[in-house]
């Protein structure tokens, strides 16, 4: 049996490269989230709130949410997700940038077998 026929579950893999043109609009607008959330407790949120003022990264991670990049598709249901940002040096025309670099190498792999 293949994997389609076993599984229900997909794994969906989203890289973004976001430039930030204003750190404070950024991180103004985490803390109009954070001020917004009736179930964070005060003193996550005073931590939160430090943390979004001090890193713009970190400011993107409470804005950026993978549950409202799928809630509205139909058919599906989230099960579990993880996302992560970090300040990076970014050169579009670098060949380090390919986006479908992950894409050649595992088809690389399925060669092998």
């Amino acid at each position: 049996m293949s994997t389609e026929e076993t599984s229900r579950f997909v794994r969906l893999r989203v890289e973004l490269v976001l430039e930030v043109e204003d750190d404070e609009e950024v991180t103004r607008a985490a803390l109009r989230r954070l001020a917004a959330d009736p179930e964070l407790p005060d003193d996550e949120r005073a931590q939160a709130e430090s943390t979004v003022t001090e890193d713009t990264a970190e400011a993107l991670a409470y804005l950026v949410d993978p549950f409202d990049l799928v809630g509205e598709v139909p058919g599906v249901e989230l099960q579990q997700a993880s996302w992560s940002t970090e300040r990076i040096d970014y050169d579009p025309d670098s060949p380090d940038w390919d986006l479908d670099e992950d894409d050649d190498e595992e088809e690389d792999e399925g060669d092998e077998a």
